[in-house]
């Protein structure tokens, strides 16, 4: 094939401002053991026990959600599961407990004072969006009043809460100014994607242009995954490009393997981690055939897909409930031959339990008729805000901050 040639250049961002009153608040002190950061199994402490964080059950709790969708800012229509008329709510009152231990409960006026002028950064694809509107909702319940900033657009957007005021409180000394930045980065392969010839090429060995905005961020979280696997109209490349060759398809793992080697390699030669605390989000797992995660399927099964599904699977130990995915291997695997490994938010199992908790036909994005049909039109990958990212919002506090 003739080796194509020039690039698109990346769209201008698109601005909207959002602007609200502020208020000061107590702040509470945290214990900070950064130095736990970069460690592949995260333990942290409590009664003498070593806590698993990725390894639990969860339980019943009705002082969940953190936030209620009417409430947040920021929720776009495809996780808006209440706006659009999802009638059931027991999926919002679910806490994960690991093993041994209770996740500390998520502040976000801590989390604000903590960061004070700084920048986190969310990298990746939709399900780093979710990740990212769900924390946003969770600090903006902590302090409604707040004056807040957010500027959308392609690829790049963001939020920021900028916290002028002072308070009456006796212990508020002076106006807080937050100057806390979160954004989301929207790179769902994170190595690179031009366009040339009218023909997208996914370049599997090179980063540097989506990375020259990440460099400046305080913290990183990174994903990818899923669109890896998309095959016809939903693939977003025409051919890849690894060793100066181009290929119209190849091993989809052995693909993501060199993407994410590339990413690896990005991180280690490009990112200080003395000053930046890097993130990678574990695989997504997505509930779309009850053959890999329904135990003892029957023959009278009737769902085709998360349709329906008001319940978490019940936890059996640490019984992976369903078919492990082959993705995580490849990226537990990488991120383990990094010279400063990423910090790997591993949620993929306690995901795989929440087959409750996914939009299904309650989204902006779906029509009338396809309401109707949820056999084809259920949206099992993403999840609805309240619901399961901000479980990993609190995981990501802990290990930010305990």
């Amino acid at each position: 094939m003739a080796l194509l040639h020039s690039l698109f250049a990346l769209p201008f961002l698109l601005l909207s401002l959002q602007l609200h009153t502020s208020s000061c608040a107590l702040l509470l002190s945290l214990r900070h053991h950064h130095n736990t950061l970069h460690q592949q199994r995260p333990m942290i402490h409590a009664n003498q026990t070593n806590c698993a964080l990725f390894v639990g059950t969860w339980v019943q709790d009705d002082s969940y959600p953190l936030y209620q969708s009417s409430n947040c800012p920021i929720i776009d229509p495809q996780f808006n599961c209440k706006l659009f008329g999802r009638p059931d709510s027991d999926y919002l009152r679910y806490r994960w407990r690991p093993l041994n231990c209770d996740l500390p409960r998520f502040n976000g006026v801590e989390f604000l004072l903590q960061m004070k002028g700084k920048t986190v950064m969310f990298v990746g694809d939709s399900l780093g969006r979710n990740q990212w509107q769900s924390l946003i909702c969770m600090i903006y319940a902590a302090v409604p009043q707040t004056q807040t900033q957010l500027v959308r657009g392609e690829p790049l957007s963001t939020f920021r809460f900028l916290g002028k005021g002072k308070s009456a409180q006796w212990f508020c000394s002076s106006r807080t100014d937050y100057g806390v930045t979160i954004s989301f980065y929207r790179a769902p392969y994170l190595v690179e994607i031009d366009v040339v010839q009218g023909k997208r090429i996914l370049r599997l060995e090179e980063v540097d242009g989506n990375g020259d905005a990440w460099r400046s961020a305080d913290v990183l979280s990174f994903n990818t995954g899923h669109w890896w696997d998309h095959q016809g109209s939903l693939q977003g490349w025409d051919y890849m490009e690894l060793g100066g060759k181009y290929y119209q398809d190849m091993d989809r793992l052995a693909a993501l393997e060199r993407g994410i080697k590339t990413w690896a390699n990005w991180v280690d030669s490009n990112i200080d981690s003395s000053r930046t605390k890097v993130f990678f989000l574990g695989i997504s797992p997505s509930h779309t055939n009850p053959n890999e995660w329904n135990s003892g399927v029957t023959a009278g099964l009737t769902t085709k897909n998360c349709y329906g599904e008001t319940t978490p699977i019940i936890s059996t130990g640490t019984a992976y409930p369903g078919v492990y995915p082959e993705q995580m291997r490849v990226v537990d695997m990488v991120i383990r031959e990094m010279s400063n490994p990423a910090y790997l938010l591993d949620i993929t199992m306690l995901s795989a339990f929440r087959k409750d908790a996914h939009p299904s036909i309650y989204s902006g994005d779906l029509n009338p008729q396809q309401r109707a049909n949820p056999t084809y039109s259920a949206d099992c990958s993403h999840w609805c805000l309240p619901g399961l990212p901000d479980t990993w919002n609190e995981l990501f506090y802990t290990t930010l901050f305990y």
